[in-house]
């Protein structure tokens, strides 16, 4: 929905300047692989499959990279000074990622046995 939204109406969009654009236009490969991984997790862990558990501790990994670099570039940019909705979306959605990913890797790896055990 997010990148619906990023392409055509620019809604969720926190600038308009280029650099902003640039950084924000190399995140759907990541957050396909985010995806992929995320998929992959459910389905294998919903089969009790090994690579299940591998596909989930990446998924949440990519969380945390993600979430770092957002967050970092906001930081760099100045962006938290900007008061939006579409800023609060960008804090919202690294918050999720920040806390999100380490949550998943800590219960993925704290309930592995069980998770895997058929």
């Amino acid at each position: 929905m997010y990148w619906l939204q990023f392409f055509t109406s620019g809604d969720v969009q926190v600038r308009t300047d280029e650099i902003y654009l640039a950084f924000e236009r190399a995140f759907p490969l990541a957050d396909a692989w985010l995806t992929g991984c995320a998929l992959g997790g459910a389905i294998g862990l919903w089969r009790r499959r090994p690579w299940g558990l591998l596909f989930g501790l990446l998924a949440g990994s990519s969380l945390v990279f993600l979430g770092a670099v957002d967050m970092l570039f906001s930081l760099n940019e100045g962006n938290y000074r900007i008061a939006s909705m579409a800023m609060a979306a960008e804090v919202a959605i690294e918050v999720v990622t920040l806390v999100g990913g380490p949550i998943v890797i800590a219960y993925l790896w704290m309930h592995r046995h069980a998770l895997l055990d058929r």
